[in-house]
């Protein structure tokens, strides 16, 4: 029977090996070299390194990381010492979409912004990225898609050079891997230099690496007026992020971006049935279950005398309004490990029904493409 480690902190992963693995539950920062010797698999987050000082001399065939990033997978020492490894792209991408979504429509309500007059830049335009732009096209705005490795493969067709986001965006919303070097390197993407070609003095917005921007460029790209504000999920140097930056930013929140139940969800079942593929363990029909539902998953909206932005922004802020997480974030910045460890219960848009009166047919259909049930 084959031995398995797994982060105690994955959801709903509890049971999943029951009668065909030997399972040792702890939490990520406690799996040591000397734990780690004898198992063959690992279940992680990003809080686990997975390196040769954690792997050298062990048993480990196979490391799943519930996750979209693997950065903390030392993925050339894996692939040298033939250890495979697999992450969860796309696992919480409607959760982030979510959360931009919501990011939006706070930032549209406090400076009186008309979305169908806006411009965002969605730079990475990959699972996350993708739905991202389409939520924004449903919100009315134009929207540039700037992604050169897709580009290259697919044509220019939807894809716009960075340039042309420097110049045009309203708004840009990072969603890039972090990529340390070569053609599409991303680290400080967010540089000086990127920052200071700006011409419209836009809103940035960093939901996916904390590393691709550059902390004490966009703190003067902030200060001068070059950046009218700063959203920020994901911080160079976290958990010890720069209070300064932290004061300067309009929303900030201890990278929870994609932690709803259902990305969390989804994440814990890729891990399993790659874990069991790969060991033919013979669980490829096993899911989660238990996944919390919302407080309160039935709502009603009367839109006689609203806008549709106003309606869809009454839908969107009962799922999720980021504004709750941005102030528990500023009274608890010591706590910031702690806030992602007992995030409450998020449920993305599936999981609402909403009762509609005095709603137009072209506005339902907005609802139903962010997919409410109506």
């Amino acid at each position: 029977m084959i031995k398995i480690i797994i982060d105690d902190k994955i959801p709903y992963i509890r049971g999943a090996f029951e009668g065909v693995a030997e399972v040792v539950y702890l939490p990520g920062s406690k799996t040591t070299p000397e734990i780690a010797r004898d198992a063959d698999a690992i279940v992680t987050r990003t809080r686990t390194i997975c390196n040769e000082k954690l792997l050298a001399g062990s048993s480990v065939k196979f490391i799943a990381t519930a996750t979209i990033g693997f950065d903390h997978i030392d993925t050339d020492y894996c692939e040298a010492n033939d250890i495979r490894w697999t992450n969860a792209p796309g696992c919480n991408s409607k959760s982030v979409e979510q959360y931009i979504a919501s990011t939006i429509i706070v930032l549209a309500e406090k400076n009186d912004w008309n979305l169908n007059e806006k411009t965002i830049a969605v730079v990475g335009v990959g699972n996350v990225g993708s739905k991202v732009a389409r939520i924004c096209e449903i919100f009315g705005m134009k929207v540039l898609r700037n992604d050169p490795p897709r580009e290259r493969a697919e044509g220019s067709g939807q894809f716009v050079s960075i340039q042309q986001v420097m110049e045009e965006a309203d708004i840009i919303t990072l969603h890039v891997p972090l990529n340390m070097k070569g053609e599409d390197a991303t680290f400080h993407l967010g540089n000086k230099s990127f920052l200071s070609a700006l011409k419209k003095k836009p809103v940035l917005i960093n939901s996916c690496r904390g590393e691709v921007i550059e902390t004490n460029a966009v703190k003067a790209a902030l200060k001068s007026g070059q950046l009218s504000g700063f959203v920020c999920d994901c911080w160079e140097n976290e958990p010890d992020i720069d209070l300064e930056l932290l004061a300067l930013t309009d929303i900030a929140t201890p990278h929870i971006a994609g932690y709803s139940k259902d990305g969390k969800a989804t994440g814990t079942l890729m891990s399993v049935q790659a874990i069991s593929d790969f060991f033919r363990l013979g669980l490829n029909d096993w899911s989660p279950s238990g996944v919390e539902l919302p407080l309160n998953p039935v709502f009603g909206i009367d839109g006689a005398g609203l806008t549709e932005q106003q309606i869809l922004s009454k839908a969107i802020l009962h799922t999720y309004d980021i504004r709750n997480d941005d102030r528990d974030f500023r009274a608890n910045v010591a706590l910031f490990e702690q806030l992602r460890g007992d995030y409450p219960t998020r449920r993305e848009f599936p999981a609402f029904t909403i009762n509609v009166k005095n709603i137009a047919e072209k506005t339902l259909d907005k609802l139903k493409q962010i997919e409410f049930k109506i």
